[in-house]
């Protein structure tokens, strides 16, 4: 099944873009609906973009019964924020203390994605492509992408520099899947981005809410259970003892690759006292969407 390209900017003013989610513009705004893609654009057509496979740490995630925002390490974080939009063609880019971009040079970058769905908050899931490296074919038209084309995706080249972690999600095509899962692998082993520091599979001692935000770098999805299950505490606490319960009680289904295993995120979540670590390596994980 073939991927719709859509041609169009980047706009940035106004937004908080982190490392894996970005405002487009289609040229087209009437082209979502004809390519029955269910997005929730404004008035202007643009949709708020989720880049397929992969996952930036945290800059400003609010936890299910919090309405207080968490983060990430933020060097990791702002950095992979600083690297999206670097490699986009954004230069000079000013924030203010809530992150939104205030200016930048150009205000807005020409480019393209590939997509053919949205999530449940109504985000293009999608492969972004900058100027100049962007995928042959008219707007609109359906495009067959391989490995090779994958290569020139901001997605892919993310990954490749360790400015993210692979996560991925059952509809997207496991040739492009293993594709990326390899580039992150060969990060990993080079130790760069968040692989100079990730504490995932190798595990931590979890001792203060202010070491979650501020020092460890984590795969995200496990740093967003991790804020809910603790938001729920209101003394400020941290104790582990019920996260894996929590953990099931909502529960993150997916499956394993290559052995394809179906079960839920829980299963590779181990906590011991205060020590957690997830037992598979992210890239081996495939969830299913929500």
């Amino acid at each position: 099944m073939p991927l719709t390209l859509l041609r169009g900017q980047f706009r940035i003013v106004g937004t908080s873009p982190d490392g894996d989610s970005i405002r487009f513009y289609p040229a087209d705004p009437g082209i979502w609906a004809r390519a029955r893609i269910e997005v929730r654009a404004n008035a202007h057509g643009g949709v708020q973009l989720r880049l397929d496979a992969v996952d930036a740490l945290e800059t400003h995630y609010t936890p299910r019964s919090s309405p207080h925002t968490w983060r990430q390490n933020p060097q990791v974080g702002n950095g992979a924020a600083a690297a999206l939009l670097e490699l986009l063609g954004f230069g000079d880019v000013v924030r203010d203390e809530q992150e939104t971009v205030t200016a930048a040079t150009p205000s807005a970058r020409p480019g393209a994605i590939l997509t053919r769905f949205a999530d449940k908050y109504g985000r293009a899931v999608a492969m972004v492509f900058a100027d100049g490296q962007q995928p042959a074919g008219d707007d609109g038209a359906p495009v067959f992408l391989d490995a090779v084309g994958l290569r020139t995706s901001v997605n892919s080249r993310l990954l490749e520099a360790g400015w993210a972690y692979p996560t991925f999600y059952s509809r997207l095509y496991h040739d492009l899947r293993d594709a990326l899962a390899e580039g992150a692998r060969t990060s990993r082993d080079a130790g760069r981005g968040v692989w100079a520091a990730d504490s995932t599979n190798a595990g931590f001692e979890l001792r203060s809410r202010e070491q979650l935000t501020t020092e460890l770098v984590l795969l995200p999805k496990l740093f967003r259970r991790l804020a809910d299950y603790l938001a729920l505490d209101n003394t400020g606490g941290v104790d582990l003892g019920g996260f894996v319960a929590f953990l099931a009680a909502w529960p993150d289904r997916l499956f394993t690759v290559p052995d394809g295993q179906s079960t839920n995120l829980d299963t590779f979540v181990e906590v011991h006292g205060q020590h957690l670590r997830l037992t598979r390596p992210p890239e081996r994980l495939v969830f299913l969407e929500k």
